[in-house]
């Protein structure tokens, strides 16, 4: 995978297998969210949640937000692809899940 992964590459990413650690799968959403279709989908949900799913109240006589938990809309299952045009920042974090993913450069 180290001569796929290099800076300024597009590469499309495959889970092959799930990680057991808890944190090796939040580092595989972290990357799965960087894709731009997701943050589109992650803004629209942050701002129906800003307009509509918080619960306002009074509590102690000031203003009391009950905050919605955000959407993960990246799960990680065998077989999800994701697309990413790589930076010298998230080669590291690709690195520590390499064993995880199967690269291939995207055309």
């Amino acid at each position: 995978m180290s001569k796929v992964v290099v800076p300024t590459k597009t590469v499309t990413f495959t889970v092959t297998s799930v990680p057991k650690r808890t944190a090796q799968v939040k580092t595989i959403q972290r990357l799965m969210r960087m894709q731009a279709k997701i943050q589109g989908g992650l803004r629209n949900l942050a701002k129906r949640r800003r307009q509509k799913d918080n619960i306002v109240t009074a509590r102690a006589g000031r203003k009391w937000i009950v905050r919605k938990r955000a959407t993960k809309l990246t799960p990680v299952r065998e077989g999800e692809t994701f697309t990413l045009t790589l930076t010298p920042q998230i080669i590291p974090d690709i690195a520590s899940v390499e064993k995880f993913l199967d690269a291939k450069t995207a055309k």
